[in-house]
């Protein structure tokens, strides 16, 4: 699966001025997704607008367009191979996937087991209701006593009740699919987690409605989710090609028609403007 050395040595030498700012440096020799002529990148498959995968088994959303276009500027085709939020770490690691391309938060527990390249994005934890309970919910302290979905693997719930502080009430699903369908029939009260994959459920759930109004984000985001792209440990010449290839993906106007493609339809406002990288350590 690796490629040739002449592409190395133009996204080496072409990511200079990402090192300044990403923090990667490159170590000579070292098994680089930079080389691959083909990548195995790990996507969501139950997150309406980010990542879903369609009934002839294709995969669409903002997050598939994000791991095609870095795979194009790193001179790669895609396969992409489903994760969850709970599988993420253990496939990089194992190698079953080259990237992780999956609403993929940086966190510094994680960054003890993989790396990341980006953010690509930095959402925000928000609050998914019905429309008929939002008038009762302000923020993330009236969800107290209430029943909130919780995924495994996800750092959303956590937040809410331990760093938060707030009474809720566990009610277990195995991806944010099945929280959609569990608040629309009632048997949970309320979605916390990153806005845009909020923005998502509610555009997927007024379509199949017909209504748009039957779920209401609150809007009242409480914490900042640097979307990243996991990738292994010590593979800096990859995180510094990838973090290229995101920086060209703000410079050309590609990240903004994307943004807007998948999440303004909903009202969600969205920032188009590059973030600020992390490092690759």
């Amino acid at each position: 699966m690796r490629g040739a050395a002449t592409r190395v040595s133009l996204a080496v030498a072409g990511a200079a001025t990402v090192l300044a700012t990403a923090g990667c440096g490159t170590v000579a020799g070292t098994d680089s997704v930079a080389d691959d002529d083909s990548l195995v990148i790990g996507v969501n498959g139950d997150q309406p607008g980010l990542s879903t995968r369609t009934a002839d088994g294709t995969y669409e959303g903002f997050d598939i367009d994000v791991a095609r276009y870095v795979a194009g500027r790193l001179g790669a085709t895609v396969t992409f191979k489903p994760v969850t939020s709970a599988t993420r770490e253990s496939m990089i690691q194992s190698g079953a996937v080259d990237l992780v391309v999956a609403s993929y938060s940086i966190t510094q527990d994680r960054k003890t087991k993989v790396a990341f390249a980006g953010p690509y994005y930095v959402a925000h934890q928000d609050i998914l209701v019905r429309a008929s309970d939002a008038p009762a919910t302000r923020d993330v302290h009236d969800l107290a006593g209430r029943r909130l979905c919780r995924v495994p693997g996800s750092v959303s719930f956590p937040r809410v009740r331990e760093e938060r502080g707030v009474d809720v009430r566990a009610q277990d699903a195995p991806g944010y699919t099945g929280c959609l369908e569990q608040l629309l029939g009632g048997r949970l009260d309320a979605v916390s987690t990153d806005d845009l994959i909020l923005a998502g459920l509610a555009a997927t759930s007024g379509a199949a409605g017909g209504t748009g109004e039957r779920l209401r984000i609150v809007n009242a985001p409480f914490s900042d989710e640097p979307y990243g792209i996991g990738i292994a440990r010590g593979d800096l010449d990859g995180c510094t090609a990838v973090n290229q290839a995101i920086t060209r993906m703000y410079q050309d106007g590609t990240a903004e028609r994307l943004l807007r493609k998948w999440f303004t339809p909903v009202g969600l406002k969205v920032t188009t403007t590059v973030p600020q990288f992390e490092g690759c350590d």
